[in-house]
């Protein structure tokens, strides 16, 4: 029996050096996001659905808006037919998870590009600058910031308005609220004073309302950009919407949409 047990453990051991020495199988390596897109067939696109004009549902609950257009265009660069892609709806709060973890190939909603942000994830060229401002009711006597020292303000989680008014307007109450929808209507019913947030998304509520007002001031710059997962495997698709984004830039693709759902 023992001799019996020194030649299974000497098969054995044979058998394990045999397997690293020469069945070892090779490390696995990420395949080229850009290559699995193509072999696919379709575009895995995160979109804000809370963010009219840049991403909502229609009345047949299809997603329309421009951020929604903007995807079709890049479909039909990549994969020849603007109907090339399936939308998954994030929020502002899970939007950067959603596209690191590979849920989505890419998140097109209204994200500002920022140093902080690269350090996670990456962004194609700019496609779209808004500016952060404020949003009050009609009968508001707030014209500025300074007004703001005490009074209850709006912001959406997980956005750059969130962190912006930290150090912008230090003495007022920041309110944070999960979606622009429930924002606003706070706003209506007197439970906050002002709302805070990129120009082009807040500008929807007054051309839908003329109870509030969107004042002048912009407060920063903030470069819209499509957020990839940052690595080598993403580095052709990253190249590819760039040069998509210049092309729509040079042919005032851009320009069209920002006419058809910004009203300017």
């Amino acid at each position: 029996m023992k001799k019996l047990a020194i030649i299974l453990t000497i098969l054995f051991l044979g058998l394990v050096a045999v397997y690293f020495f020469f069945l070892k199988p090779e490390k696995y390596e990420e395949e080229d996001l850009y290559t699995e897109i193509l072999e696919r067939g379709i575009i895995k696109v995160g979109i804000n659905t809370d963010s009219k004009p840049f991403g909502f549902f229609d009345e047949e609950w299809q997603i329309q808006g421009y951020d929604a257009d903007l995807a079709r265009y890049i479909a039909q660069y990549i994969l020849k037919s603007p109907n090339a892609v399936e939308f998954f709806p994030v929020t502002p709060a899970n939007r950067m998870l959603k596209v690191s973890t590979g849920e989505v190939d890419m998140v097109i909603a209204t994200m500002t590009i920022t140093s902080q942000r690269k350090e996670v994830i990456d962004f194609s060229v700019p496609y779209d600058l808004a500016g952060q401002a404020l949003l009050v009711r009609s009968n508001s006597k707030i014209s500025s910031l300074s007004d703001l020292a005490g009074l209850n303000v709006g912001v959406v989680f997980g956005t750059t308005a969130e962190k912006n008014m930290m150090s912008l307007a230090p003495t007022a109450n920041i309110i944070g609220f999960r979606n622009y929808r429930t924002a606003y209507e706070a706003l209506k019913s007197g439970k906050i004073d002002a709302l805070t947030s990129d120009d082009t998304i807040l500008s929807r509520f007054v051309y839908e309302d003329n109870n509030v007002k969107l004042l002048p001031k912009r407060y920063t710059k903030e470069p819209y950009g499509i957020a990839i997962r940052k690595g080598k495997t993403t580095k052709r698709l990253k190249d590819n919407l760039d040069f998509a984004i210049k092309d729509m830039q040079r042919k005032n693709t851009i320009l069209r949409l920002r006419r058809k759902w910004l009203k300017g």
